[in-house]
């Protein structure tokens, strides 16, 4: 089983959307049983608040229920339990990487490096626009998930 962690700022918008995404992607595949995927946050502003409503409603426009979900902190000891860490945007990698100490193993990655591209999701905490951000994480999951596919072969 492979072991993913979804990581954003306060685990309420992008990484919760992110986690939700991807396991309606694994079960859509086939791969559920194959993929453990969880989210978290690098701070600790947001920490046990369910999924911010916008970005709820924005998952329920997509099909997608979030209930029950509530925000956890990533923490140090998390390095040795996952597989996969993918972080939103360039701070939430420094954060993981702050949170960590290092990451020897190589398991820090950023979600659209998954789509060939750069850039950060973007944050619509900021920007409101949810639809954007659930367009970003939904191509880099699923080039995350084809890059999962390959290493389960």
């Amino acid at each position: 089983m492979i072991k993913v962690m979804f990581v954003c700022h306060g685990n309420i918008c992008r990484s919760p959307m992110a986690e939700f995404v991807m396991k309606k992607l694994a079960a859509e595949n086939g791969m559920s049983d194959e993929l453990y995927i969880v989210s978290s946050a690098t701070s600790t502003e947001e920490l046990g608040n369910p999924v911010y409503p916008p970005a709820r409603a924005e998952l329920a426009a997509h099909g997608i229920r979030c209930a029950g979900k509530t925000a956890v902190q990533l923490r140090k000891s998390d390095y040795d339990k996952y597989d996969y860490f993918i972080g939103m945007d360039t701070a939430n990698i420094r954060n993981m990487n702050r949170i960590f100490g290092s990451d020897p193993d190589e398991k820090i990655y950023k979600l659209l490096t998954f789509a060939g591209r750069g850039d950060d999701v973007s944050d619509p905490w900021y920007s409101r626009d949810f639809e954007t951000a659930y367009n970003d994480i939904a191509e880099g999951c699923t080039g995350l998930l084809k890059h999962l596919r390959k290493e389960l072969l």
